[in-house]
């Protein structure tokens, strides 16, 4: 190849490589200048945990008397939780085993389609334990999914109360039980604000209202120091009570057994306030 054709060829390449390299410079100038989509804000439910009241209650404080778990250094009182699913109750045999009072569920909002149902076994089970002398409660098990559905739920279970003698609070056990649930991706902002939605309207009709939670919900589902004006009840399986936070009532099995029940039934102490 004649020499000026050589020359030739090797200044197009030249050129063709510095164009392709400007090229790619300024394509990298424009991405790098795009405004970049702000990540997620993380969420800050289990930030403001540790601001809640201290846990004034120790591990060691806790030993059985009995069958039961009690608190040695402080008034407790022994109580349990059931629903239709305990079937038919001896109430008689429950309180001359020592149990004290009962939460009631009285009422249930389904998982998929939300519709809001009574408890068939809540009159009855109501007019056991009131002829047999414990102290009632009760609650309702939810699948809500904003502050709406939270005042209905409350709206729900004054209905079913109306008329009752009630000594213990009316609490609202909202639960995940599984990712197909209408309410498994509900943010911590939206549920706080349907918890207080069913606590307020609860005390405005002059009952005392409760929030039952486990230590995961507390961390990361919504804002528990948002509801401490209203009882806290905890859901953890255990022989001592180690959550380093205040709280009114512990549910400490799901199977215990109670003569006067056939099979398994949640056993709970409550702390009376302290005067």
């Amino acid at each position: 190849m004649p020499v000026k054709e050589k020359t030739r060829l090797w200044l197009w390449l030249g050129l063709g490589v510095g164009g392709a390299l400007l090229v790619a410079a300024a394509v990298l100038i424009l991405l790098l200048s795009k405004p970049q989509p702000t990540p997620p804000e993380p969420s800050t439910a289990g930030t403001t945990e540790a601001t809640l009241p201290e846990n004034p209650l120790k591990p060691e404080d806790f030993g059985y008397q009995g069958d039961y778990l009690t608190c040695l250094t402080r008034e407790s009182v022994l109580g349990i939780d059931v629903s239709y699913h305990q079937k038919e109750i001896d109430w008689q045999q429950v309180k001359d085993a020592g149990v004290e009072f009962v939460m009631l569920r009285l009422a249930y909002r389904g998982s998929i389609e939300g519709a809001l149902s009574t408890d068939i076994m809540a009159q009855q089970n109501y007019e056991g334990a009131k002829a047999a002398g414990l102290k009632i409660g009760g609650y309702i098990f939810t699948q809500s999914i904003n502050p709406q559905e939270g005042r209905e739920d409350a709206a729900y279970v004054l209905d079913i109360v109306n008329g009752w003698e009630l000594d213990m609070p009316l609490v609202y056990d909202w639960e995940v039980m599984d990712p197909s649930y209408r309410n498994a991706n509900l943010d911590p902002r939206t549920l706080t604000d349907t918890m207080l939605a069913f606590c307020q309207a609860i005390e405005a009709a002059g009952y005392d209202a409760m929030v039952y939670f486990n230590p995961s919900q507390a961390r990361v589902n919504f804002y528990p120091t948002e509801l401490t004006d209203y009882g806290f009840w905890l859901a953890n399986y255990a022989e001592t009570l180690n959550y380093p936070h205040k709280v009114d009532m512990w549910q400490y099995t799901c199977t215990g057994r109670v003569p006067g029940i056939k099979g398994n039934v949640d056993i709970d102490l409550y702390f009376p306030p302290e005067e």
